[in-house]
């Protein structure tokens, strides 16, 4: 059975960084493009990282420069480095994997395996 379980969210002041951990069981890792993403109250989930077998990461404007994402296969695991966050970073991330590679594009995925999610909080 597929799990994708987050950690590390939390509270963090304006301009501060975090970063986030997916550890991922059950799947064959290494077939899988994985991706961060999140949602924030009242909005749609939207794409924060996407990062295929490869290792050809994507990011949307909003967060690149800011935003890193790396996986260890050997490890099956993923993280989000997060710095100089602002109030609109604010949500719940989740993490992603997917053995559609076209996911790598920014759309939000409707299947694969998603985790239970973390909150990310910036105070200003």
């Amino acid at each position: 059975q597929a799990q994708l379980v987050e950690s590390g969210g939390g509270l963090v002041q304006v301009g501060g960084s975090l970063t986030l951990s997916c550890a991922t069981s059950g799947i064959d890792f290494d077939l899988f493009t994985t991706g961060w993403y999140r949602q924030a109250p009242g909005k749609e989930r939207e794409v924060v990282a996407v990062m295929t077998t490869a290792g050809n990461t994507n990011y949307p404007d909003a967060v690149k420069g800011r935003f890193g994402m790396f996986r260890d296969n050997a490890k099956n695991t993923v993280t989000l480095q997060m710095s100089s966050l602002q109030p609109e970073d604010t949500a719940v991330y989740y993490c992603h994997a997917n053995v559609d590679s076209s996911i790598w594009y920014g759309n939000v995925p409707r299947n694969g395996y998603w985790g239970q999610g973390t909150q990310v909080t910036v105070s200003s």
